[in-house]
Protein backbone atom coordinates (compact mmCIF):
# COMPACT_ATOMS: atom_id res chain seq x y z
CA UNK A 1 0.00 0.00 0.00
CA UNK A 2 1.00 3.57 -0.82
CA UNK A 3 2.45 5.29 2.45
CA UNK A 4 1.97 9.27 2.01
CA UNK A 5 3.43 10.99 4.64
CA UNK A 6 2.35 14.57 5.93
CA UNK A 7 4.26 16.53 7.85
CA UNK A 8 2.68 19.31 9.81
CA UNK A 9 4.69 22.40 11.85
CA UNK A 10 3.56 25.17 13.65
CA UNK A 11 1.78 27.75 11.77
CA UNK A 12 0.84 24.98 8.79
CA UNK A 13 -2.25 26.55 6.60
CA UNK A 14 -5.18 24.25 7.67
CA UNK A 15 -7.06 23.95 4.78
CA UNK A 16 -4.26 22.38 2.24
CA UNK A 17 -3.58 19.76 5.17
CA UNK A 18 -7.23 18.53 6.58
CA UNK A 19 -8.51 18.42 2.55
CA UNK A 20 -5.22 16.23 1.66
CA UNK A 21 -5.65 14.13 4.77
CA UNK A 22 -9.13 13.60 4.33
CA UNK A 23 -9.43 13.17 0.28
CA UNK A 24 -5.78 10.55 0.41
CA UNK A 25 -7.81 8.55 3.17
CA UNK A 26 -10.83 8.56 1.27
CA UNK A 27 -9.02 7.23 -1.80
CA UNK A 28 -7.86 4.15 0.35
CA UNK A 29 -3.91 5.53 1.23
CA UNK A 30 -1.74 5.24 4.09
CA UNK A 31 -2.21 8.58 5.76
CA UNK A 32 0.35 9.33 8.18
CA UNK A 33 0.41 12.68 9.99
CA UNK A 34 3.24 13.84 11.41
CA UNK A 35 4.40 16.60 14.12
CA UNK A 36 7.37 17.87 13.63
CA UNK A 37 7.79 19.11 17.49
CA UNK A 38 4.89 17.68 19.10
CA UNK A 39 1.67 15.44 18.47
CA UNK A 40 -0.10 18.68 18.85
CA UNK A 41 0.23 20.94 15.73
CA UNK A 42 -1.18 24.55 16.17
CA UNK A 43 -2.37 25.73 12.51
CA UNK A 44 -1.99 29.16 10.97
CA UNK A 45 -5.29 30.29 11.96
CA UNK A 46 -5.70 28.96 15.51
CA UNK A 47 -6.90 25.03 14.76
CA UNK A 48 -4.93 22.73 16.40
CA UNK A 49 -4.44 19.22 14.87
CA UNK A 50 -3.38 16.03 16.69
CA UNK A 51 -1.12 14.21 14.42
CA UNK A 52 -0.95 10.05 14.39
CA UNK A 53 3.05 10.42 14.99
CA UNK A 54 6.12 12.96 15.91
CA UNK A 55 8.97 13.01 13.92
CA UNK A 56 11.26 10.40 15.83
CA UNK A 57 9.02 7.73 15.58
CA UNK A 58 9.02 8.10 11.28
CA UNK A 59 12.50 9.62 10.71
CA UNK A 60 13.80 6.68 9.21
CA UNK A 61 11.16 5.73 6.58
CA UNK A 62 10.71 6.80 3.31
CA UNK A 63 7.63 7.20 2.47
CA UNK A 64 6.35 6.80 -0.99
CA UNK A 65 4.74 10.35 -1.24
CA UNK A 66 5.61 13.46 1.07
CA UNK A 67 2.90 16.10 1.06
CA UNK A 68 3.54 19.33 2.46
CA UNK A 69 0.84 21.88 3.44
CA UNK A 70 1.88 25.37 3.03
CA UNK A 71 0.66 28.54 5.38
CA UNK A 72 3.22 30.86 7.36
CA UNK A 73 5.11 30.12 9.64
CA UNK A 74 4.46 26.50 8.92
CA UNK A 75 6.03 26.19 5.21
CA UNK A 76 9.14 28.19 6.98
CA UNK A 77 9.66 25.65 10.02
CA UNK A 78 9.05 22.86 7.29
CA UNK A 79 11.76 24.17 5.51
CA UNK A 80 14.23 24.44 7.98
CA UNK A 81 13.84 20.62 9.64
CA UNK A 82 16.94 18.91 8.31
CA UNK A 83 15.50 15.67 9.00
CA UNK A 84 12.84 16.25 6.51
CA UNK A 85 14.18 17.47 3.89
CA UNK A 86 16.49 14.11 4.45
CA UNK A 87 13.66 12.19 3.68
CA UNK A 88 12.48 14.66 0.59
CA UNK A 89 16.12 13.66 -1.04
CA UNK A 90 15.20 9.99 -0.11
CA UNK A 91 11.99 10.16 -1.21
CA UNK A 92 13.24 12.32 -4.66
CA UNK A 93 16.10 9.13 -5.29
CA UNK A 94 13.47 6.28 -5.03
CA UNK A 95 11.62 8.19 -7.70
CA UNK A 96 8.65 8.37 -5.15
CA UNK A 97 6.40 11.68 -5.13
CA UNK A 98 7.39 15.17 -3.61
CA UNK A 99 3.89 17.60 -3.45
CA UNK A 100 3.89 20.87 -1.77
CA UNK A 101 1.05 23.46 -1.80
CA UNK A 102 0.54 27.03 -1.32
CA UNK A 103 4.25 28.78 0.61
CA UNK A 104 5.12 25.55 0.59
CA UNK A 105 7.07 24.81 -2.69
CA UNK A 106 9.50 28.18 -2.49
CA UNK A 107 10.05 27.35 1.44
CA UNK A 108 10.52 23.93 0.97
CA UNK A 109 11.09 21.88 -2.02
CA UNK A 110 12.95 24.84 -4.00
CA UNK A 111 14.43 25.63 -0.99
CA UNK A 112 16.57 21.94 -0.74
CA UNK A 113 17.31 21.98 -4.49
CA UNK A 114 14.52 19.60 -5.10
CA UNK A 115 13.00 21.92 -8.23
CA UNK A 116 15.67 23.27 -10.02
CA UNK A 117 15.13 22.08 -13.62
CA UNK A 118 11.17 21.84 -13.20
CA UNK A 119 8.53 24.07 -13.26
CA UNK A 120 5.86 24.46 -10.20
CA UNK A 121 3.90 26.78 -8.52
CA UNK A 122 3.16 28.61 -5.14
CA UNK A 123 1.04 31.19 -3.22
CA UNK A 124 1.49 34.35 -5.51
CA UNK A 125 4.12 36.44 -4.59
CA UNK A 126 6.43 33.32 -2.68
CA UNK A 127 7.57 32.60 -6.37
CA UNK A 128 10.41 35.24 -5.62
CA UNK A 129 11.52 33.31 -3.59
CA UNK A 130 12.17 30.11 -5.81
CA UNK A 131 16.33 29.86 -6.91
CA UNK A 132 17.18 30.47 -10.65
CA UNK A 133 16.11 27.54 -12.24
CA UNK A 134 12.94 26.77 -11.13
CA UNK A 135 10.21 27.80 -13.57
CA UNK A 136 7.04 29.47 -12.44
CA UNK A 137 3.52 28.47 -14.15
CA UNK A 138 1.11 30.54 -12.71
CA UNK A 139 -1.15 28.07 -12.54
CA UNK A 140 -3.09 26.70 -9.92
CA UNK A 141 -2.12 23.09 -9.85
CA UNK A 142 1.26 22.21 -11.80
CA UNK A 143 2.47 18.18 -12.19
CA UNK A 144 6.31 18.49 -13.54
CA UNK A 145 7.33 14.57 -13.32
CA UNK A 146 6.70 13.12 -9.86
CA UNK A 147 6.31 16.99 -8.65
CA UNK A 148 3.53 18.19 -7.51
CA UNK A 149 2.42 22.11 -6.64
CA UNK A 150 -0.62 23.97 -6.11
CA UNK A 151 -0.93 27.56 -5.48
CA UNK A 152 -2.67 27.96 -2.08
CA UNK A 153 -6.11 27.22 0.07
CA UNK A 154 -8.11 27.45 -3.15
CA UNK A 155 -6.56 25.13 -4.69
CA UNK A 156 -6.57 22.70 -2.22
CA UNK A 157 -8.89 19.89 -3.34
CA UNK A 158 -7.82 19.81 -7.25
CA UNK A 159 -4.52 19.33 -5.78
CA UNK A 160 -5.57 16.52 -3.48
CA UNK A 161 -7.64 15.08 -6.51
CA UNK A 162 -4.64 15.39 -9.15
CA UNK A 163 -2.73 13.50 -6.49
CA UNK A 164 -4.89 10.58 -6.46
CA UNK A 165 -5.67 10.23 -9.63
CA UNK A 166 -1.44 10.39 -10.19
CA UNK A 167 -1.09 7.60 -7.48
CA UNK A 168 -4.28 5.29 -8.36
CA UNK A 169 -6.15 6.29 -11.42
CA UNK A 170 -8.29 9.08 -12.85
CA UNK A 171 -11.55 6.76 -12.51
CA UNK A 172 -10.80 6.66 -8.40
CA UNK A 173 -10.45 10.42 -8.69
CA UNK A 174 -13.92 11.18 -10.13
CA UNK A 175 -15.15 8.54 -8.20
CA UNK A 176 -14.73 10.55 -5.27
CA UNK A 177 -15.31 13.78 -6.71
CA UNK A 178 -18.61 12.79 -7.13
CA UNK A 179 -18.81 11.33 -3.49
CA UNK A 180 -17.78 14.65 -1.73
CA UNK A 181 -20.03 16.66 -4.38
CA UNK A 182 -16.58 18.30 -6.00
CA UNK A 183 -17.47 20.08 -9.28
Amino acid sequence: MTTVLIPLADGFEEIEAVVSIDVLRRAGLNVITVGLESRTVDGAHGIALTADKVWQEVAGITPDVLVLPGGMPGSKNLGKHRGLQETAKRIAAANGWLTAICAAPAFTLANWGLLTGRQATCYPGCETDFPKGVKYVKDSVVVDGRFLTAAGPGAAFPFAFTLVENLLNKATAENLKGQMQYR
